[in-house]
């Protein structure tokens, strides 16, 4: 089994027009996200799936490897499933999903991704939890939060703070932040694309809801570290001073 690394990378963000071509300390944002993906030990090869020539170039010029994709998909999953599709990855691997907009992700997060998949997993999907410690997170509807079973299966994704807490004394409640790094079989990624939306989905703008409503597991194994995301070009700066602070974990 080998492991293959998937950025999607849309020109067309609302909130953020050419994001990923956006600098952080001189260099565009699709940079520092692509070489942080070729520090995970685990990944073979890694590729950017575009819509748009100017990010396929200025992948090229860096000496990375990029696939154009269809402007019609849409999700990011969708447009790594043509890309895998088009390179004529195995049935046999992996495919992981590295959001395009969380340039200074840890690569050990990528470790804590895959790891369930050397250890005899059946999921077909896996995906990352990482214990939030700020209470504005909880409330933060762009900060998803995930509850799990026992066995670190996904029971609910939501934008909403889960689980609630009826008896204020509860403290020994923990609330899970989902971080959105993605590992699937390959077969199973090309039949998750070819599933409509569900309910939940639509309502929570959750897409991986849409496999819990179809009645597929999904891991979510927990990382010691956090990753900032770009939404808006107000979160270079923040950015910039995170890569200077090192390394976002928390304390045991």
């Amino acid at each position: 089994m080998k492991i293959f690394a998937f950025i999607p990378a849309r020109y067309d963000s609302t909130r953020f027009p050419g994001k990923p071509l956006a600098l952080i300390k001189g260099k565009p944002m699709i940079q520092h996200v692509y070489e942080r993906s070729l520090r995970c030990v685990e990944i073979a090869d890694t590729y950017v799936a575009t819509d748009h020539a100017g990010i396929y170039k200025a992948v090229q010029a860096f000496g990375g490897k990029a696939v154009m994709t269809s402007r019609d998909h849409r999700s990011g999953t969708d447009r790594i499933a043509e890309a895998v599709v088009a390179l004529g990855v195995s049935s046999k691997d992996l495919i992981v999903n590295i959001q395009g907009d969380q340039p200074i992700f840890e690569p050990g997060m990528i470790s804590d991704l895959v790891a369930p998949f050397f250890q005899e997993e059946l999921a077909p999907m896996a995906t990352l939890k990482y214990r939030m410690l700020q209470e504005e997170e909880r409330e933060n509807p762009n900060h998803v939060k995930v509850v799990t079973d026992r066995n670190g299966y996904a029971l609910y994704f939501s934008r909403y703070p889960i689980p609630f807490v009826r008896d204020p004394r509860g403290k020994d409640i923990v609330f899970q932040k989902h971080l959105g790094f993605y590992a699937y079989r390959r077969d199973f990624l090309l039949e998750f694309t070819r599933l409509e939306p569900g309910v939940l989905e639509k309502a929570e703008k959750l897409e991986q809801l849409r496999a819990l409503e179809y009645g597929f597991r999904i891991k979510v194994s927990e990382t010691l570290y956090n990753s900032l995301e770009v939404d808006v070009p107000e979160d270079i700066g923040r950015i910039e001073k995170a890569l200077e602070e090192g390394p976002l974990s928390r304390h045991p």
